[in-house]
């Protein structure tokens, strides 16, 4: 894995990921990933981290992810922080931000990115505890059809969190707060936008049956849902630290207006950007428009490395967004995820005009983007 590694870094890749909520990402421990970080920190490069829980056990998780930085020498970036666990609102995000703090203030370069929702978008198949995984896909769908098996995994989603499982049905308050947003299938689509509570009380079943039952109607895709596990409260904390960037956590669209590759209905991949200023410039004094633009802008083209970019300054890269101050809105919500925001006009990528007057221009003046590692390995 290690030499995998380097052939990455050396062709430009930014650094090493995890994403530890998730099998088999889930069976990976600290020392191997203290091992592999290692390997990209010889290219200056980055432990990019979906933590290993974002729940009751947060500050346990960014103290790991802290401590693979530390020992790896590597730059550590935590995805999409959160406060997802209902019954912490309002301990859990100050208890993260200071332990992220204070790793800062002794030298460790950490930082996180983060999206202005109070719902999470993810897999059904977290809704089964890590063991059913943990000998493969086709294994774990084995268990999932076995009646008895079932029984002892409700059980465990009822019993909260293990170790090695993030229980984010817990962490949401209950299925109540969970609802379903793409089952891949015919017969559960009238049930696309209710919770799996609701639906199943229309089908006279157990909620994390129907969880399992529309997993495996679905299959191969990956059937999805909407966890509300966050606080307004906590997400303002968040975006006020001045290391925080913003960050979608969406895939993106083939089509416009039309879902995300991953089939996720979620109003991130339409809105978060304008959702920043819209919401917390416009409507709430959270943050400045300047810090706002900073945090989607200079802040994370300076993490990463990109000194071309992020500016508005003679030699830099033309990567510009021209927007309408009083109209700019997200209008993207959780009953209309796709729809577009108002208030954008221009978009410059590379200095090509890539939107104008609100219409694509057909540019593609795109570029992939290098680590520096890539130009100092070529002779």
């Amino acid at each position: 894995m290690g030499r995998e590694v380097r052939v990455a870094m050396e062709n430009g890749a930014f650094g090493i990921s995890s994403a530890l909520i998730y099998p088999p990402s889930s069976f990976q421990t600290t020392s191997d990933l203290v091992t592999l970080a290692k390997v990209a920190a010889q290219c200056d490069g980055f432990y990019a981290t979906h933590m290993r829980d974002e729940a009751e056990g947060l500050v346990q998780a960014i103290e790991e992810a802290i401590e693979i930085g530390e020992k790896g020498g590597v730059k550590v970036e935590i995805f999409h922080l959160k406060a997802g666990y209902a019954p912490g609102w309002g301990k859990l995000m100050p208890q993260a931000v200071a332990a992220i703090n204070a790793a800062r203030a002794r030298g460790v370069d950490v930082a996180a990115d983060i999206y202005p929702y109070t719902a999470g978008g993810t897999g059904l198949e977290v809704i089964a505890p890590s063991w059913v995984w943990a000998d493969g896909i086709q294994k774990g769908i084995e268990r999932l059809r076995d009646p008895k098996l079932r029984e002892r995994m409700k059980k465990e989603v009822a019993a909260g969190s293990m170790p090695g499982w993030s229980n984010l049905v817990h962490a949401s308050g209950g299925f109540a707060n969970v609802r379903l947003a793409n089952g891949f299938s015919e017969k559960y689509r009238p049930y696309h936008g209710q919770s799996l509570a609701e639906i199943g009380a229309a089908l006279n079943r157990d909620p994390a049956d129907v969880a399992w039952d529309i997993l495996l109607e679905g299959l191969p895709n990956r059937s999805v849902a909407l966890y509300f596990m966050m606080s307004e409260q906590d997400i303002e904390t968040a975006l006020k630290q001045p290391w925080t960037s913003i960050g979608s956590d969406a895939a993106a669209s083939e089509t416009f207006g039309e879902m995300d590759a991953l089939g996720l209905p979620h109003p991130r991949a339409y809105g978060t950007f304008p959702r920043i200023i819209a919401e917390y410039v416009k409507r709430r004094p959270v943050l400045s428009l300047e810090d706002a633009v900073r945090k989607m802008t200079g802040w994370p083209a300076q993490r990463m490395g990109l000194s071309d970019r992020g500016l508005i300054r003679d030699g830099m890269r033309a990567d510009i967004v021209v927007f309408d101050l009083d109209k700019l809105d997200d209008v993207a919500s959780w009953d209309r995820p796709m729809a577009p925001p108002t208030g954008i006009e221009t978009v410059i990528v590379n200095g090509v005009v890539t939107l104008a007057d609100g219409a694509y221009s057909g540019a593609k003046a795109g570029a992939v983007l290098r680590h520096e590692c890539a130009a100092r390995a070529r002779p």
